[in-house]
């Protein structure tokens, strides 16, 4: 307990939002909000001459893959729902138990998601689309290891994200599928219910590592989070969630008890598992890196999860599927996509520029007035993933689904800036794009 509460002090003072500063601070701020505007406004610009030179033909609305459209009406229901949370959940997960606020918060992320989502084409259309992962269900059959051992081999044949991915995400369908549960619907309530918990995993790390004041303060901006457009609706999501438990799971390893070297096995299998979700989150393992090094988790338990993580890959290996082979065919698939053929240096800005409307302009401003601490490094950490990726060229575009996992950590930022307009404007910003943006997912 007090080596707890010597944890707790130390976040405050590391986590806590810094009292309203000097001109240069102020100054700093608004700057950050500059850059914030002008980045998203050079982005679309630049993409729309790119666009109607033939220069970006997939794209209608780059540097977003989307199409422009105007919502009212269907509408209201989440903006009334976003307008009743600004005003009052920041002071409802301020107060009372912390599982109490973890709920409340998760129960706000969840209704703010499915509202969003049923204004425009519904909970489940997206999962529908013929490029999607159910439709790969009916060659996965009775045996799903005869299809994961010829899996790299049949994959020219699959629906285009299957293509992009490696197997894990349609065994999860699949598995989801025999239960009793087949379908758009129930695949969309996991993936809902899986992306939402994202926060609560987070909150959890940032309690442990920042102490529990910047776990509460996160909470409205967690829940809030402009990503809650795509959340409902891609399943980057679900592994923006997985990956999320994951490094929790690591950071309460660290703690002392009977059940914590079980805890880091558990965080093993997860963090093992992101890489068979998609091939992009090799680079987020950064984050539970960082994470287990602020937390200094012990030897033993760091045995356990690297056990976790191995113990996937033999999994896999052993009924088939190799990942180094599965990369190899997958690239060969994506130089042959006109995905390929988007421009590398349009890309390299104008991927940042969705990260920005995806986190939000509190974000922004969250960046420029963070101070070094838990949060800090955890965001610089999921910022520095995303610069990798983003360098390498291989995601050039589509970043609101593919970067949610690291837009989820980012977002962390936002909880630095005091009082509720900057939470009203991370809710404006969902809504803006909700009503302005069709999304194929």
């Amino acid at each position: 307990m007090t080596g707890n509460r010597r944890g707790l002090a130390e976040g405050r003072d590391l986590a806590a939002p810094r009292p309203p500063g000097p001109v240069a601070g102020r100054l700093r701020e608004r700057r950050a909000l500059l850059v914030w505007c002008g980045l998203i406004a050079f982005s679309f610009a630049a993409g729309g001459v790119l666009h109607a030179v033939g220069v970006l033909t997939i794209d209608h609305l780059p540097p977003l893959h989307a199409r422009f459209r105007v919502l009212t009406v269907t509408l209201v229901p989440a903006a009334a729902f976003g307008a009743v949370a600004v005003a009052a959940l920041p002071a409802l997960v301020r107060h009372g138990g912390f599982g109490r606020a973890l709920l409340l918060a998760y129960a706000s992320a969840l209704a703010w998601t499915v509202l969003l989502a049923m204004s425009g084409d519904g909970l489940t259309d997206p999962l529908t689309h013929s490029t999607e992962y159910l439709a790969v269900l009916p060659a996965v059959g009775d045996d799903p290891l005869g299809w994961l051992a010829s899996f790299t081999e049949r994959l020219s044949g699959y629906p285009t994200h299957v293509r992009g991915h490696p197997p894990l995400p349609v065994l999860i369908l699949w598995a989801l599928a025999r239960i009793g549960l087949p379908g758009a619907f129930p695949a969309s309530v996991l993936v809902v219910a899986v992306a939402c918990s994202a926060m609560v995993a987070i909150a959890l790390t940032v309690r442990s590592l920042a102490g529990e004041d910047a776990a509460r303060r996160a909470l409205p901006y967690l829940a809030l989070t402009p990503a809650s457009v795509w959340m409902a609706t891609s399943m980057d999501a679900l592994f923006a969630g997985a990956g999320a438990w994951g490094v929790a799971l690591l950071v309460l390893a660290a703690r002392r008890g009977t059940a914590r070297l079980l805890c880091a096995a558990v965080a093993g299998v997860l963090l093992g598992a992101v890489p068979y979700l998609s091939y992009g989150l090799v680079p987020y393992l950064l984050v539970p890196l960082v994470a287990g090094v602020l937390a200094r988790v012990p030897r033993g338990r760091v045995v356990a999860a690297l056990g976790g993580a191995v113990a996937v890959s033999a999994a896999f290996a052993v009924g088939g599927f190799l990942w180094p082979a599965g990369v190899l065919a997958t690239h060969a698939e994506w130089a042959a996509d006109p995905g390929a053929a988007r421009p590398y240096l349009y890309f390299l800005v104008a991927d940042f520029a969705v990260l920005a409307l995806v986190t939000g302009p509190a974000t922004a401003v969250g960046l420029a007035r963070s101070r070094p601490g838990p949060v800090r490094a955890l965001v610089a950490a999921a910022l520095v993933a995303l610069v990798a990726l983003d360098v390498s060229g291989v995601t050039r575009g589509e970043v609101e689904r593919i970067w949610l996992p690291y837009a989820v950590w980012t977002s962390l930022a936002a909880a630095s800036v005091p009082g509720r307009r900057p939470l009203a404007a991370q809710a404006v910003t969902g809504l803006l794009l909700q009503a302005l943006v069709g999304s194929p997912w």
